[in-house]
């Protein structure tokens, strides 16, 4: 029997799920990453330069390209491994490194990304981090590398992954324009479950970073939409107040939706990127695993302290832009059924006009109807008359007696004549 044929895309879906696998870090090495994303636009960049970008640096160490499409690749850069990963907005440049410089966090250990080669690079920095990983000295060694590494006002320290490691991080840029995190890794914790440590933090730093974009839009929209709101309600009490011109309120509501349409589209994409970003940075600080350091506050605290503010802010203002956009939907709904029950008193009062109309025209039909009986009576009676008049001398009757007598009924045979060509028309 032959086997049942596969779906193309079967493989690489498969393979997909394992394709960006811890990398195992000794007790004692050194990591940095680069995040680079164009200023605008990002999600729809030529791709094709983020990957020429990379085969640049490839180059300068006789390193082999990925395959055509990949978004991620690992390569060998001398003494350093390059981890290369493709994003929707963003692209990282990890490099790792057995060993630890004499001094901790030298800026020379981002010499791996030449000067001349980030000046072309196809974007800007987002984030840049230095880690150190080193072995687990005593509490009282921790704490004074605390003291000299990092702002303590701003620090982040915890036991995670069940004691295997401490990690801290201020999340402040230092002189060289580079975050600082530090592993304290145990003797006992293996190189697989560092590098999930050192990998999480890397992503947490990282989409921070990259969520944080969605509070710097929200901050730039905050103004415009106070402008709009107070315009909106003021449109509102022109409205309740009968004063507003109907024209004029629409075409400032078209111009209010219009603006708001337009705010909603350019902000959805941030604003939903965003939810997603933060959505990771969670799950990451979660997986962590993480205990008290000394009482000293946790990456959890941190967030909730620093971090979350902000992106309650972001929903806030995703919520207020909806909001308005409702409002003026719902205020143009308003300004239709004003305009439709005025619209419908008009037709009311030219309706009673026509009717008003039709009256008249009815009584005097009915007068001409009368004149036209009288009319067509005395031709009538004119023409019996000077039919009947022959007859006059036979029965001695005078003209005048003769037509007295042919009067009436004459008009009455002209009266019910009319009747019957009414009913017949009607």
């Amino acid at each position: 029997m032959p086997p049942i044929p596969d779906h193309p895309l079967r493989y690489q879906l498969a393979n997909e799920l394992h394709a960006r696998p811890f990398p195992p870090m000794q007790s004692s090495c050194t990591v940095v990453q680069l995040a680079i994303k164009q200023p605008s636009q990002a999600v729809s960049r030529d791709r094709t330069a983020d990957l020429e970008h990379l085969k640049s640096l490839l180059d300068r160490h006789g390193a082999p390209y990925p395959q055509p499409g990949a978004t991620h690749h690992s390569a060998q850069l001398g003494r350093h491994v390059l981890k290369w990963e493709q994003h929707t907005e963003f692209v990282t440049y990890t490099a790792f490194s057995d060993g630890l410089s004499a001094r901790a966090f030298d800026p020379a250990d981002f010499e791996v990304f030449p000067g001349d080669w980030l000046d072309e690079a196809p974007g800007v920095r987002m984030t840049s981090i230095s880690l150190r990983v080193c072995p687990r000295p005593d509490e009282a060694g921790i704490n004074a590398a605390l003291a000299d590494w990092f702002v303590p006002e701003s620090l982040a320290v915890a036991h995670v992954l069940d004691d295997a490691a401490v990690a801290a991080g201020d999340f402040r840029i230092d002189p060289a324009g580079h975050m600082r995190f530090a592993v304290f890794a145990g003797p006992e914790t293996g190189q697989r479950r560092i590098g999930r440590v050192v990998q999480r933090l890397l992503e947490i730093e990282t989409y921070k970073s990259m969520s944080m974009l969605g509070f710097s839009r929200a901050r730039e929209l905050s103004g415009p939409l106070g402008e709009l709101d107070n315009h909106l309600s003021e449109l509102m009490v022109r409205m309740t107040g009968n004063t507003s011109d109907a024209a004029v309120t629409l075409t400032s509501l078209l111009s209010i939706s219009a603006e708001l349409e337009t705010m909603g589209a350019r902000a959805s994409f941030r604003f939903g990127a965003t939810g997603a970003y933060e959505a990771i940075v969670a799950q990451r600080i979660g997986s962590l695993r993480e205990t008290r350091f000394h009482g000293r506050q946790t990456f959890a605290d941190f967030m909730v302290r620093r971090y979350e503010p902000a992106m309650r802010t972001v929903k806030s203002t995703e919520g207020r832009l909806q909001a308005l956009a409702d409002r003026a939907m719902r205020a143009g709904d308003l300004l239709r059924t004003r305009v439709d029950v005025e619209r419908s008193a008009q037709n009311q009062a030219l309706l009673e006009s026509m009717d008003r109309r039709a009256d008249l025209a009815l009584r005097l039909q009915h007068t001409v109807e009368g004149l036209s009986v009288v009319a067509i009576s005395y031709y009538a009676v004119s023409l019996a008359s000077y039919a009947l008049y022959p007859l006059a001398k036979i029965f001695d009757l005078s003209k005048g007696m003769l037509t007295a007598v042919v009067t009436l009924p004459v008009v009455a045979l002209v009266w019910w004549s009319v009747r019957r060509i009414r009913k017949r028309l009607d």
